[in-house]
Protein backbone atom coordinates (compact mmCIF):
# COMPACT_ATOMS: atom_id res chain seq x y z
CA UNK A 1 0.00 0.00 0.00
CA UNK A 2 1.55 3.64 -0.84
CA UNK A 3 2.73 5.32 1.95
CA UNK A 4 0.26 8.38 1.54
CA UNK A 5 -2.53 5.78 2.21
CA UNK A 6 -1.02 4.90 5.50
CA UNK A 7 -2.28 7.09 8.68
CA UNK A 8 -2.30 6.24 12.43
CA UNK A 9 -5.30 8.13 13.95
CA UNK A 10 -4.64 8.85 17.69
CA UNK A 11 -7.54 9.88 19.63
CA UNK A 12 -7.76 10.33 23.32
CA UNK A 13 -10.94 9.03 24.91
CA UNK A 14 -14.29 11.25 25.54
CA UNK A 15 -14.58 12.72 28.42
CA UNK A 16 -15.57 10.24 31.54
CA UNK A 17 -18.11 9.97 33.92
CA UNK A 18 -15.77 11.70 37.22
CA UNK A 19 -16.69 13.13 40.69
CA UNK A 20 -16.98 16.88 40.97
CA UNK A 21 -14.04 18.50 43.47
CA UNK A 22 -11.57 19.71 41.21
CA UNK A 23 -8.90 17.86 39.11
CA UNK A 24 -8.12 14.31 39.94
CA UNK A 25 -5.46 11.61 39.26
CA UNK A 26 -7.72 9.23 37.11
CA UNK A 27 -4.63 6.70 35.88
CA UNK A 28 -5.97 3.40 35.45
CA UNK A 29 -9.14 4.12 37.64
CA UNK A 30 -11.85 2.79 35.01
CA UNK A 31 -15.41 5.19 34.62
CA UNK A 32 -17.80 4.97 31.94
CA UNK A 33 -18.10 7.90 29.51
CA UNK A 34 -19.93 10.86 30.68
CA UNK A 35 -23.09 11.81 28.31
CA UNK A 36 -20.84 14.90 26.92
CA UNK A 37 -18.65 12.07 26.38
CA UNK A 38 -20.85 9.80 24.47
CA UNK A 39 -21.50 13.61 22.41
CA UNK A 40 -17.78 13.74 21.68
CA UNK A 41 -17.69 10.14 20.61
CA UNK A 42 -20.74 11.06 18.35
CA UNK A 43 -19.08 13.54 16.53
CA UNK A 44 -15.63 10.99 15.83
CA UNK A 45 -18.09 8.64 14.75
CA UNK A 46 -19.64 11.09 11.86
CA UNK A 47 -16.41 12.20 11.37
CA UNK A 48 -14.96 8.43 10.31
CA UNK A 49 -18.02 7.80 8.40
CA UNK A 50 -16.69 8.09 5.01
CA UNK A 51 -12.96 6.44 5.68
CA UNK A 52 -12.36 3.26 5.59
CA UNK A 53 -10.77 1.86 8.44
CA UNK A 54 -9.06 -1.10 8.43
CA UNK A 55 -8.58 -1.78 11.91
CA UNK A 56 -9.36 0.20 15.33
CA UNK A 57 -7.53 -0.60 18.89
CA UNK A 58 -8.27 0.49 22.46
CA UNK A 59 -6.84 0.88 25.75
CA UNK A 60 -8.96 -1.76 27.57
CA UNK A 61 -10.18 0.75 30.09
CA UNK A 62 -13.91 1.69 29.16
CA UNK A 63 -13.51 5.23 28.91
CA UNK A 64 -11.29 4.05 26.07
CA UNK A 65 -13.12 1.30 24.61
CA UNK A 66 -16.54 2.84 24.72
CA UNK A 67 -15.01 5.65 22.88
CA UNK A 68 -13.85 2.98 20.20
CA UNK A 69 -17.18 1.07 19.86
CA UNK A 70 -19.14 4.64 19.33
CA UNK A 71 -16.78 5.07 16.28
CA UNK A 72 -16.54 1.47 15.04
CA UNK A 73 -20.43 1.22 14.84
CA UNK A 74 -20.48 2.48 11.37
CA UNK A 75 -17.29 0.70 10.35
CA UNK A 76 -18.11 -3.13 10.62
CA UNK A 77 -15.01 -3.66 12.56
CA UNK A 78 -14.58 -5.30 15.91
CA UNK A 79 -12.62 -3.11 18.58
CA UNK A 80 -9.33 -4.67 19.17
CA UNK A 81 -8.51 -4.18 23.23
CA UNK A 82 -4.66 -3.98 24.47
CA UNK A 83 -3.68 -3.39 27.66
CA UNK A 84 -0.30 -1.70 26.99
CA UNK A 85 -2.17 1.30 25.79
CA UNK A 86 -3.59 1.99 29.55
CA UNK A 87 -3.25 5.14 30.86
CA UNK A 88 -0.03 5.48 33.39
CA UNK A 89 -0.94 3.48 36.71
CA UNK A 90 -0.87 5.98 40.00
CA UNK A 91 -0.57 3.50 42.82
CA UNK A 92 -1.97 5.54 46.26
CA UNK A 93 -2.67 8.61 44.27
CA UNK A 94 -5.42 7.22 42.11
CA UNK A 95 -8.62 9.41 42.75
CA UNK A 96 -7.17 12.35 44.47
CA UNK A 97 -7.90 15.49 43.45
CA UNK A 98 -4.68 17.44 42.79
CA UNK A 99 -5.59 20.21 45.77
CA UNK A 100 -5.94 16.95 48.18
CA UNK A 101 -2.22 15.48 47.30
CA UNK A 102 -0.65 18.92 47.09
CA UNK A 103 -2.14 19.60 50.67
CA UNK A 104 -1.29 15.97 51.92
CA UNK A 105 2.02 15.26 50.11
CA UNK A 106 3.84 18.32 49.08
CA UNK A 107 6.96 16.96 48.82
CA UNK A 108 6.10 13.86 46.53
CA UNK A 109 3.85 16.55 44.14
CA UNK A 110 6.64 18.52 43.86
CA UNK A 111 9.23 15.79 43.24
CA UNK A 112 6.15 14.58 40.44
CA UNK A 113 6.07 17.88 38.85
CA UNK A 114 9.95 18.68 38.08
CA UNK A 115 10.20 15.01 37.24
CA UNK A 116 7.82 13.28 36.31
CA UNK A 117 9.83 10.74 34.19
CA UNK A 118 10.36 9.12 36.73
CA UNK A 119 9.06 9.93 39.62
CA UNK A 120 6.60 6.85 40.42
CA UNK A 121 3.74 7.67 43.26
CA UNK A 122 3.77 4.63 45.95
CA UNK A 123 2.32 1.59 43.82
CA UNK A 124 2.57 3.04 40.82
CA UNK A 125 4.00 3.94 37.55
CA UNK A 126 6.12 6.62 35.92
CA UNK A 127 6.39 7.93 32.92
CA UNK A 128 9.64 6.00 31.48
CA UNK A 129 8.01 2.86 33.10
CA UNK A 130 4.89 3.93 30.91
CA UNK A 131 6.99 4.21 28.09
CA UNK A 132 8.53 1.05 28.39
CA UNK A 133 5.06 -0.85 27.76
CA UNK A 134 3.22 1.81 25.33
CA UNK A 135 5.75 2.41 22.85
CA UNK A 136 6.16 -1.63 22.06
CA UNK A 137 1.94 -1.51 22.17
CA UNK A 138 2.04 0.87 19.45
CA UNK A 139 4.99 -0.96 17.25
CA UNK A 140 3.07 -4.63 17.61
CA UNK A 141 -0.37 -2.94 16.07
CA UNK A 142 1.72 -0.81 13.54
CA UNK A 143 3.68 -3.70 12.48
CA UNK A 144 -0.01 -6.16 12.30
CA UNK A 145 -1.57 -3.33 10.11
CA UNK A 146 -1.81 -1.71 6.71
CA UNK A 147 -3.73 1.30 5.55
CA UNK A 148 -5.80 3.94 7.97
CA UNK A 149 -5.93 2.84 11.45
CA UNK A 150 -7.87 4.28 14.79
CA UNK A 151 -6.23 4.22 17.94
CA UNK A 152 -7.79 5.30 21.15
CA UNK A 153 -5.86 5.94 24.42
CA UNK A 154 -4.99 8.06 27.21
CA UNK A 155 -3.34 11.87 27.55
CA UNK A 156 -0.31 9.82 29.12
CA UNK A 157 0.18 7.27 26.58
CA UNK A 158 -0.32 9.71 23.56
CA UNK A 159 2.21 12.11 24.85
CA UNK A 160 4.82 9.40 25.62
CA UNK A 161 3.34 8.08 21.75
CA UNK A 162 4.07 11.33 20.84
CA UNK A 163 7.66 12.40 22.20
CA UNK A 164 8.64 8.96 20.65
CA UNK A 165 7.79 9.51 16.87
CA UNK A 166 9.07 13.30 17.24
CA UNK A 167 12.10 12.55 18.84
CA UNK A 168 11.34 14.55 21.72
CA UNK A 169 12.65 14.43 25.16
CA UNK A 170 9.72 12.58 27.42
CA UNK A 171 10.60 15.69 30.13
CA UNK A 172 8.94 17.46 27.52
CA UNK A 173 5.81 15.75 27.12
CA UNK A 174 3.43 18.54 29.04
CA UNK A 175 3.99 20.58 26.38
CA UNK A 176 2.00 18.60 24.40
CA UNK A 177 -1.52 19.27 24.35
CA UNK A 178 -3.98 16.46 24.65
CA UNK A 179 -7.77 17.45 25.54
CA UNK A 180 -10.24 14.74 26.32
CA UNK A 181 -11.61 13.32 22.19
CA UNK A 182 -8.44 15.17 20.61
CA UNK A 183 -7.10 13.55 17.69
CA UNK A 184 -3.88 13.16 16.38
CA UNK A 185 -2.28 11.99 12.65
CA UNK A 186 0.88 10.32 12.20
CA UNK A 187 1.91 9.46 8.59
CA UNK A 188 4.77 7.39 7.39
CA UNK A 189 7.68 9.85 6.04
CA UNK A 190 10.43 8.08 4.19
CA UNK A 191 11.41 6.04 7.25
CA UNK A 192 10.67 7.63 10.14
CA UNK A 193 6.81 8.95 11.15
CA UNK A 194 5.57 12.48 10.57
CA UNK A 195 3.25 14.01 13.00
CA UNK A 196 0.23 16.24 10.35
CA UNK A 197 -2.33 17.08 13.58
CA UNK A 198 -1.81 17.32 17.30
CA UNK A 199 -5.01 17.88 19.64
CA UNK A 200 -7.72 18.54 17.11
CA UNK A 201 -10.97 18.72 17.66
CA UNK A 202 -13.86 17.80 15.34
CA UNK A 203 -16.67 20.84 14.71
CA UNK A 204 -19.93 19.50 15.59
CA UNK A 205 -21.80 18.94 12.71
CA UNK A 206 -19.27 20.08 10.06
CA UNK A 207 -16.48 17.36 10.10
CA UNK A 208 -14.32 19.78 10.72
CA UNK A 209 -11.28 20.84 12.66
CA UNK A 210 -10.29 23.28 15.18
Amino acid sequence: MPQSERRIYLLRHAQPLIPPGGRRYIGQSDPPLSPEGTAQAERWREYFGPIALTSIFSSDLQRAAQTARIVARDQGLEVLLETGLREIHLGAWEGQTFEALRRQNPHGFERRGRDPVHFRPPGGECFDDLRLRAVPAFERIVGRTAGPILVVAHAGVNRVLLCHLLGMPLSHLFRLGQDYAALNIVEPFGAVWRVRAVNTHCLPGTGGFF
